[in-house]
């Protein structure tokens, strides 16, 4: 039986398809969306679905992607949704990414999250990468500083080894783990594994990767026409169904992607479908 929700607390229980916002802002995650007034009605049809998990950062644009989030929750009069965001890195241009660990900033990058998406305190803060210029305790500790001072109420780890989680571990409970997994890249697996045995949240970035296994010919094709879904909604199912900690939040400015991407979360694997998949070749 696949487990359709996950708990962080006691009181913060996701539905396990989230959401993710990088895909709102424009070319390159640079700048405005070409269609600003559609950016906000995504995310309005985001917040009046069951999807409960959304995954943003201010480094989305900057700052656009969780502009639109916040106009959007605006009018929202729904249950809570638990938005988790992400602080450590800066942006140059399209495409251009640069971590920054420098404990001062991301204190200031926390402050910056929580004005421009309107928030009081946010429900999961995560460490975007890992800057080697910046001891760890420093970076995960001004983070723990903010949770302590009630502005932060879960923190998590992107791309990281089972080896920084673990340190990460003894400076301060760690609630989730974001690395790129996907079907055909599941070189993190041991982080996985890691995060079951901890009951962190492992959420895959880059979910959809499928490529030639959506060909006429792939596996997922097939597998799609049986349950009369398409390749990516039997990508995000594998997932779901691959182990319980798995949150994926794949992302889409469109709203008819957004909605063949939830529909996912009905799709029922049999244990021979998901050997299939399970056994396709990944990358190395």
């Amino acid at each position: 039986m696949v487990a359709k929700t996950f708990a962080f607390d006691d009181t913060l229980i996701v539905n396990r398809l989230g959401y993710g916002t990088m895909q709102l802002p424009g070319p390159g995650v640079w700048g405005p969306s070409q269609d600003p007034k559609n950016a906000v009605s995504v995310m309005d049809a985001v917040l009046n679905s069951d999807v409960n998990f959304i995954d943003t950062a201010d480094a989305y644009g900057p700052l656009f992607a969780n502009d639109y989030v916040k106009q959007a929750l605006v009018n929202y009069q729904g249950a809570h949704k638990l938005i988790a965001t992400k602080v450590g890195f800066t942006r140059q241009g399209p495409d251009k990414w640069t971590p920054l660990g420098n404990p001062n900033y991301l204190r200031q990058q926390v402050e910056l999250n929580l004005f421009t998406l309107g928030l009081d305190s946010l429900d999961l803060i995560q460490l975007h990468r890992i800057d080697s210029d910046y001891p760890l305790s420093e970076q995960v500790g001004v983070l723990a500083d903010m949770q302590r001072e009630g502005k932060v109420k879960h923190i998590g780890l992107s791309q990281v080894s089972v080896a920084e989680l673990e340190a990460a571990q003894k400076i301060t409970p760690i609630a989730s783990v974001q690395n790129r997994y996907n079907l055909i890249d599941r070189q993190d697996e041991d982080v996985l594994k890691y995060a079951e045995a901890h009951h962190m949240a492992f959420i895959p970035w880059y979910p959809l990767a499928t490529g030639q296994l959506a060909t006429e010919n792939g596996p997922l094709t097939g597998i799609a026409k049986k349950h009369r879904a398409t390749p990516a909604q039997i990508a995000l199912a594998w997932l779901l169904h691959h182990s319980d900690v798995i949150l994926p939040i794949p992302g889409t400015a469109n709203l008819n992607h957004f909605f063949s991407n939830t529909a996912a979360a009905s799709i029922e694997l049999s244990d021979a479908e998901m050997a299939e998949l399970t056994n396709i070749k990944t990358v190395e």
